[in-house]
């Protein structure tokens, strides 16, 4: 699908070469415009896919249509022209917005790479919004984000089971979203009108859940001054969740035992039978097979907590999801804490994708709130992320490139290099600026150049100096 380009600068000369070198390689559909004034006009009536702006220009600078153009439509790639000069002010752009700058005297293929790139990040970004609002619309999973191959089938089997009275078990690493299926499954159900009563079997003492679950009489035990009414009550006609089922206790496991079999219960001290009508879901990250074989948990229990059962995966395993996940918690953050980011660069994409997620969804909606928090422009950048074992991450990316075209996997690699030489280089002389262009060889002004684009403070190595 063809994007749109509006092309903008005061030098008609200019213009006309920009022109020329798109419209001969690719098929976008071309605006060029003077006057960033009218071009604001045009973009306010026909918005473009792309705003191709000179930074420097009369009556209005390429900052202020920047700036302008975000505000109409945030999701408008704007790329900034700029002289080798006025290096500081381009960078400044990014950090309201642009996807990129370049600098004059520029390539062709410069030109023609950055303008693929800027495109292809703004139909991902219509993608991905179009498909997170389909999948709520349609599903009504509005805290599951995902739209890979194994997503959509959870999303299915959730559709399939949830009308039921079946009782789940829900398995997989920690961090993956046991509960978010959980609550997915309870808001559409039959009970969905009742409540949702979730316990975590590890972070109560063994001695103290029973109660809690169950209840007591009053003079059960010592402090029991007045008769409790337990969660399985608060949950009659609703569901139960049961996090971390696999550290119950043998005790306890017996009691659910019977709670699943017979429907049916005593209150701590009682020695009257309760009846209870609920869905019991439960998860767990641990292995119950080998718990079952190593006497840790009750196998009659398992087969009566697996009548349905969901394995999720870990996020390393999904991570066509990360980018829909990070710009889901990247909105998610930006509105909790007030701050305007609205993006995600290439590059700080590229290191997450990277990265193995140990602790998979709920570690990087972690570094994402995180970066939110760091973040001084617009855009959420690698700095931002403060990712530790970045550089590993970042050259995962130079080094599975999944195939993609030659010049793009070049400038990685090249992006990839000049990072880790510049931190190392600072490194060594303390942050010192010229002494470290020297140490390489290299002009001052060069240097910095470099350091603005590989997005490093200086004055982090000040102490190592």
């Amino acid at each position: 699908m063809p994007g749109s380009v509006l092309i903008v600068d005061d030098e008609k000369d200019m213009l006309a070469l920009l022109e020329r070198m798109i419209a001969e390689e690719r098929d976008y559909e071309i605006t060029v415009e003077s006057d960033p004034r009218r071009a604001l006009a045009r973009f306010r009536e026909k918005p473009a896919d792309l705003v191709l702006t000179d930074l420097k220009m009369p009556g209005m600078d390429g900052i202020a249509l920047l700036e302008a153009v975000k505000s109409m439509r945030p999701d408008t790639a704007v790329v900034v022209l700029t002289a080798y000069g006025t290096i500081e002010t381009a960078v400044e752009a990014t950090r309201k917005g642009a996807f990129d700058y370049i600098t004059k005297p520029f390539r062709r293929d410069r030109i023609l790479l950055t303008v693929d790139q800027a495109l292809h990040w703004r139909r991902m970004v219509r993608e991905n919004l179009e498909l997170r609002k389909a999948l709520e619309v349609k599903e009504g999973f509005a805290s599951l984000v995902g739209a890979s191959p194994v997503m959509r089938r959870i999303f299915e089997r959730i559709r399939q089971v949830a009308p039921t009275l079946g009782t789940v078990l829900i398995t997989g690493p920690s961090g993956t979203g046991k509960e978010l299926v959980a609550r997915a499954i309870h808001q559409h159900s039959r009970r969905s009108d009742k409540r949702m009563i979730t316990v975590n079997c590890t972070a109560i003492p063994s001695e103290v859940l029973e109660s809690e679950l169950f209840g007591h009489v009053k003079g059960a035990f010592t402090g029991a001054w007045k008769e409790k009414k337990g969660l399985v009550e608060e949950a009659d006609q609703g569901t139960l969740f049961l996090d971390e089922i696999g550290d119950l206790s043998p005790h306890l496991q017996m009691k659910l035992l019977r709670l699943l079999q017979e429907g049916e219960y005593k209150p701590v001290g009682s020695t009257v039978t309760r009846k209870a009508d609920l869905r019991i879901i439960a998860a767990t990250n641990h292995d119950l097979k080998t718990a079952i074989r190593e006497k840790r948990f009750r196998e009659d229990l398992f087969y009566r907590l697996n009548v349905i059962h969901f394995e999720l995966p870990p996020l390393r395993e999904r991570k066509e999801d990360i980018e829909l996940l990070s710009r889901h918690f990247l909105a998610k953050y930006a509105a909790v804490n007030r701050k305007p980011v609205t993006d995600i660069t290439p590059e700080a994409l590229g290191v997450l994708q990277a990265y193995d997620f140990p602790g998979n969804v709920r570690e990087l909606e972690n570094l994402i709130e995180r970066g939110v928090i760091f973040s001084r422009g617009s855009r959420l950048t690698v700095a931002d992320l403060q990712l530790e074992g970045t550089e590993e991450a970042e050259a995962g990316v130079v080094e599975d490139p999944h195939c993609l075209p030659f010049r793009e996997a070049k400038e990685r690699a090249i992006r990839h290099f000049h990072r880790r030489y510049i931190r190392r280089l600072l490194e060594e002389h303390g942050g010192h600026i010229s002494r470290a262009a020297e140490s390489a060889g290299i002009q001052r002004q060069y240097l910095h150049r470099l350091i603005k684009e590989a997005e490093i403070d200086p004055a982090e190595f000040k102490s190592r100096g």
